[in-house]
């Protein structure tokens, strides 16, 4: 008895920004609701900026659910509709079981649960991205996605403020109930009713499975993806700037929460506080997108990206003055001063973050080869997720470490860097391919190759840095995920003409990968086993180098593999 709002533009516009509602709800739900809680019940802001980060890791990896969503069709519930009505009601199942976990005794199982639950949100993304593409009129997609962005931003509020203002009423563990009750009804009043386009089955090649087939076009992702990032100057110059913090990120994350609950507020202050910052960024993401048409989007996003800085070295410089530094155990009087210095600061902040928001995803299409888009621009919004994760997981240690103030001017000095690159993101007018395509690939392998080995310099000297450790290991682990990524999409483009290295390649990036357990050494009771891991420890960082290096030496320069050649491999 309900409209399919896919069958008028007004519904279709309305069906977009719901399902990106639905996106948004447990992003507000863990980086404000959740991480305000944790702080009231004493949990520290590292361990707190390591749960926020992982809450944004699967968005960083999310490439890896295409090959899947567009293999594995669906006649009877429509291709990417049943792949939103999955992920939809397995979000739900996941928050509910939350209610179960005691917290903070259960952190760690906590975590892992949300992990879960974001994966499926970060398919779910896929799948309405997906959608969007082959539902939209061109005529419709500009208003679409800047309602979707801001149906984002009012999930976030929803999940965030609306959750903290219940929660006096209806408590911490029954707010899962709300929030997963604010999903389900997206899937029962917009999912259920949509009428897709019978979805057509993909065609299999001989002997070919279905999982084999998505195996296949994860590899012609890798050939596609690595071939575009290389291609033009533009392109190479993307990667950099998408794995750069977007302008200094501390007030959009863990930290303003966390602040606030040390200041004195209570939750409805926070929830006020993140439902006026959501309704100002929200509202600048549309202006500052209609700007940057108007005046260019490098010098604006400049601009922006560099204004970002100033909300946070205000409240740097106030902090400071005041003597505030290393966080305090909550419970303490109001600081109505500094909770008036916040409240000005995130206020500024939201403006400035809402304006870059749009207009930096705009300018990431600018560089992007339209014969890829789909491909090369999602690999573009993951490593932008990744920056986010890893920035969360920086600022929670930094603060422990040195205080707020040094925190807050170390990311007021790093954000703006990637204005840096913006000279070099032009919008590409002739092919996508230039001359320096092979010796970008070859340099790249040097200097991730160079940073593997590093690793066998800092391993040992690790205790000289003192509290700034963890900051290193988070550069570090960057470096190893970037070099995972490398060698198997290197192998894949390379063919044949990677000779031995091909083998290598395979085998060493998931152990590149697995240096992320490097985190759980010292639990580790069995004094044999600890060390076979320091041994790893040493290992595969040097052999990972080795590889990089090897790779090197190959000639990149050869002709792109055609599909037929990637799904023969």
């Amino acid at each position: 008895m309900l409209p399919n709002l896919l069958g008028t533009r007004k519904g279709r516009l309305a069906a977009f920004f719901l399902l990106y509602v639905t996106e948004g709800i447990p992003l507000g739900f863990a980086a404000t609701a959740i991480a305000t809680q944790l702080r009231r019940q004493g949990v520290g802001p590292a361990e707190i900026g390591a749960f926020v980060a992982s809450f944004y890791l699967p968005w960083a990896f999310k490439w890896a659910f295409g090959p899947l969503v567009d293999v594995f069709r669906s006649q009877r519930w429509g291709h990417r509709r049943a792949w939103i009505l999955v992920t939809q009601i397995m979000m739900v199942a996941t928050l509910l079981s939350l209610i179960a976990v005691p917290m903070p005794a259960g952190l760690g199982i906590f975590t892992a649960i949300l992990l879960v639950h974001n994966t499926f949100g970060a398919i779910q993304d896929v799948a309405i991205d997906s959608l969007a593409v082959n539902t939209l009129s061109e005529d419709e997609r500009g208003l679409a996605n800047g309602l979707m962005f801001a149906g984002a931003s009012v999930g976030q509020a929803v999940g965030g403020s609306g959750v903290l203002f219940l929660m006096p009423y209806i408590g911490f563990q029954s707010s899962f109930v709300f929030v997963a009750a604010a999903i389900g009804l997206v899937t029962a009043f917009v999912v259920l009713p949509m009428k897709e386009v019978t979805a057509q089955a993909v065609a299999l090649l001989p002997g070919m499975s279905r999982m084999r087939t998505a195996a296949a076009e994860m590899k012609v992702f890798a050939v596609q993806s690595f071939r575009a990032f290389i291609g033009t100057r533009g392109a190479y110059s993307g990667v950099f700037f998408a794995l750069l913090p977007a302008g200094a990120m501390s007030l959009g994350l863990a930290l303003q929460s966390n602040l606030a609950v040390e200041l004195g507020m209570d939750d409805d202050e926070v929830a006020m506080l993140n439902l006026w910052s959501s309704i100002v960024s929200a509202a600048a993401m549309v202006i500052g997108g209609w700007i940057s048409d108007k005046l260019g989007r490098r010098i604006t996003l400049f601009f922006y990206l560099a204004t970002m800085s100033l909300p946070v070295l205000y409240l740097m410089f106030v902090l400071q003055q005041a003597g505030y530094v290393v966080p305090r155990a909550p419970g303490g009087a109001p600081m109505r001063d500094l909770l008036t210095t916040l409240w000005i600061a995130t206020m500024a902040y939201a403006v400035f973050q809402g304006l870059m928001y749009g207009t930096r995803s705009a300018i990431m299409m600018d560089v992007t080869n339209p014969r890829v888009a789909a491909t090369q621009f999602t690999a573009y919004m993951a490593m932008m997720n990744l920056a986010i994760s890893m920035a969360a997981g920086w600022q929670g240690v930094a603060i422990e470490a040195w205080g707020y103030p040094t925190t807050l001017l170390i990311d007021a000095i790093i954000g703006p860097l990637c204005c840096l690159l913006l000279p070099y993101m032009k919008r590409t007018t002739g092919g996508f391919t230039d001359a320096f395509a092979n010796s970008r690939a070859r340099n790249t392998a040097v200097v991730l190759g160079l940073c593997c080995l590093s690793w066998l310099l800092y391993w040992p000297n690790r205790a000289a840095l003192g509290s700034g450790q963890p900051i290193v290991n988070t550069l570090f682990t960057l470096v190893f995920i970037a070099s995972a990524l490398f060698l198997l999409a290197g192998r894949e483009v390379l063919g044949t003409e990677a000779g031995h290295w091909r083998v290598l390649s395979l085998w060493t990036a998931p152990l590149l990968l697995a240096m992320h357990l490097r985190y759980q050494l010292d639990k580790l009771g069995n004094p044999t086993l600890h060390s076979a891991a320091e041994m790893a420890m040493y290992l595969v960082p040097f052999i990972g180098g080795i590889v990089l290096i090897g790779m090197s030496t190959r000639n990149w320069s050869g002709p792109p593999q055609l599909r037929e050649e990637a799904l023969a491999g």
